[in-house]
């Protein structure tokens, strides 16, 4: 049996639903292809011929799709040099376009993503981003038009943003289409608890909460958040002065609820005291007041409780309407055995209460206002700024305390956070800083375009040539103030004798000690290997594409290249445990606790095969020119692979 031939483009995404459709509903295909009218009669449903229908359509919605579902070759390269800890963490920085980093990383990060939090353009008039501005062009003749790639087809950056100006005829269309395909790619990202954030000001929000709606589903909505993003209006303003932002959320599905928010309980309103348990106590009445409080709202919620000289007692409201309980019967009876009920006699008439005991700290549900005292302001977040890289580089930064208020609201401790808009990276700042104070081990991917600084700014004043030059330099520098602030902190308590009587404390102090505050840099880039032409036209042409061919591996290409490209197009992680080993000479590695073998050497001996088939991998990949000459070797190892049920690819 022949080795298998490795594909080397991102995950399919139509292709991929397809495939979940003939598994789930084959009745729905003819002759391999989806019937609209056997598909509706599947759902139960009669297919309408009315094109009058409620939703969101632009200019360019169409080629989204188009733009979504056509796979990538790209790949993403390391930088070791960019990097903090290369080898050690696992919080990832992407210099590159998130569109093609989204498709990059969908086999690798498919549904294993907890948070998204996004500050995308507003889509003012003056921002510049990334859009097709002709509908009607391929993907291709597009990157060539705008300058992303020259004539013969190799990618350069010139031209790769473009400003959006209100004037342009598809101004609003210009940033649905850009948003679209994005938001799109993230949602398959997301766990099945999975919720994303996406800060908005009032250009964009209501086609925003369409599109939102069409992805995620308008059932997925959870909240518009209002942050108020400063504290004083702007004297030179006509009409009104903004104080506030909106933050889109919604879920993937219904399993996700946002995070309990403790808060201080004030203790004063505890005022009275159960001997019993020791606790104070208030009490709250067992009648449900306020919305759906009527016994036509809950039936069930209206029964009779007895009194303790015996009366019933139903939940009557004051005007003698009809009510209904906060409990069930049985949680009724439940809370009585506890000794959490109380009944209270006055002008002959009984009232029956749940007692509320003071704790200290309580919980209760985020709300959808968020003033600047709880969640910072645009002013704090150029401070933060200052203070890291002594200079104010951004208009309208996040301060990080938003940022970890929203990771507070819908992560956990051990989740993978995900901003593909990062910016300055507040995001990868706000990780750092939360587990540094919870003992969190949440880790970051941002992805940011190397958006040049413009030539006046105060950034490039400041030596940055890029927008992804500031956030790794930030990281960097919050980096180094969170570590010196856990080791002052370390210090002050370790010659502490009551540390080893503390628990909390000792945990803490061991959490800061393995704090993970490093980042892997990759970029973007072509693949490393020699792509098809889809442009032969004449026998010449094909012969000089062979030759070409004969070596497929691009010139100035090294190993840890290939491999972090083969871990990628594998679907495995970025942070996927890598060993080195060594064979009769010859190098390979061992992946994902031995699951997966990658071998880059440029020759492949029998002596090599016998030890990877000691390994006992699962996968094995190796060049296939390494078996250049040599075709006898070639289907043996692939003999050999396949009776020991590993699959083998080559490349």
């Amino acid at each position: 049996m022949p080795a298998k031939k490795m594909d080397g483009f991102s995950l399919d995404v139509k292709q991929q639903l397809v495939e979940i459709l003939q598994k789930e509903t084959p009745q729905i295909f003819t002759e391999g292809k989806i019937d609209p009218a056997k598909l509706m009669a599947a759902l139960g449903q009669e297919v309408s011929g009315d094109k009058e229908r409620y939703g969101l359509s632009w200019a360019g919605k169409n080629d989204c799709f188009r733009h979504i579902q056509e796979p990538t070759t790209a790949t993403l390269k390391p930088c070791r040099k960019e990097s903090t800890d290369f080898d050690t963490t696992e919080n990832l920085f992407i210099e590159g376009d998130n569109l093609q980093v989204l498709k990059v990383l969908q086999k690798s990060y498919y549904g294993k993503v907890k948070m998204i939090y996004i500050d995308p353009p507003y889509n003012t008039g003056n921002d510049s981003f990334i859009y097709p501005d002709k509908f009607s062009e391929t993907q291709d003749e597009y990157l060539k038009r705008v300058g992303d790639k020259d004539a013969e087809g190799n990618l350069i950056r010139d031209g790769f943003w473009r400003k959006n100006s209100k004037d342009a005829g598809h101004f609003h269309s210009n940033w649905l289409s850009m948003m679209y395909p994005r938001l799109f790619l993230a949602r398959n990202l997301l766990r099945q608890d999975g919720v994303i954030f996406v800060s908005i000001d009032d250009n964009e929000v209501h086609n925003l909460r369409m599109i939102m709606n069409e992805i995620f589903g308008d059932e997925n909505f959870l909240a518009t958040i209002i942050w108020q993003k400063v504290y004083s209006p702007r004297m030179d303003t006509e009409g009104f002065s903004e104080y506030h932002d909106y933050i889109l959320v919604y879920r993937k599905t219904e399993e996700a609820l946002p995070n309990k928010q403790t808060f201080e309980q004030n203790k004063e309103q505890f005022k009275f005291f159960d001997k019993g348990k020791n606790k104070y106590y208030r009490r709250r009445s067992l009648r449900k007041e306020g919305k759906n409080s009527l016994r036509s709202d809950a039936p069930s919620s209206y029964f009779a409780l007895k009194a303790p000289d015996g009366r019933a007692v139903f939940p009557i409201k004051p005007d003698g309407t009809e009510g209904c309980w906060r409990w069930s019967l049985k949680s009724y009876e439940l809370g009585t055995k506890e000794g959490s009920i109380e009944w209270v006699k006055t002008d002959e008439k009984w009232e029956v209460y749940v007692k509320q005991y003071y704790e200290g700290q309580a919980t209760m549900p985020p709300v959808t206002l968020w003033t600047h005292e709880d969640a910072g302001h645009n002013h704090e977040a150029n401070d933060e700024i200052r203070e890291l890289l002594n200079s104010r580089l951004f208009d309208s930064p996040k301060p990080t305390r938003l940022i970890k208020k929203i990771l507070q609201t819908a992560s956990e401790k051990k989740s993978i956070i995900l901003d593909f808009f990062a910016g300055s990276c507040t995001t990868a700042h706000a990780v750092m800083q939360l587990n540094a104070e919870d003992g969190g081990n949440r880790k970051y991917i941002c992805v940011q375009l190397p958006e040049p600084c413009e030539k006046d700014s105060e950034a490039a004043k400041a030596g940055f040539a890029t927008i992804a030059d500031i956030g790794k330099e930030r990281i960097r520098r919050a980096a180094k103030k969170i570590k010196k602030e856990a080791d002052e902190f370390i210090k002050s308590h370790e010659a502490n004798p009551k540390l080893f009587e503390d628990e909390n404390l000792k945990s803490k102090i061991s959490n800061l000690k393995s704090i993970d505050l490093g980042f892997k840099v990759f970029k973007l880039e072509e693949s490393n290997f020699k792509e098809w032409r889809s442009t032969i036209k004449t026998p010449e042409d094909l012969k000089k594409q062979m030759e070409l061919f004969v070596n497929n591996v691009k010139d100035g290409t090294n190993p840890e290249d290939i491999l972090y490209e083969l871990i990628l197009k594998s679907g495995l992680d970025l942070n996927v445990p890598v060993e080195a080993k060594k064979a009769n000479g010859k190098n390979y590695y061992k992946l994902d606790g031995g699951k997966l073998i990658v071998c880059l050497e440029e020759k492949i001996t029998q002596g090599l095969v016998d030890k990877i088939l000691a390994e006992k991998p699962e996968k094995c990949i190796c060049l296939d020119r390494a078996f250049a000459g040599n075709d006898q070797l070639k289907t043996n190892t692939a003999l050999q692979m396949e009776a020991e049920k590993v699959e083998f690819k080559v490349i």
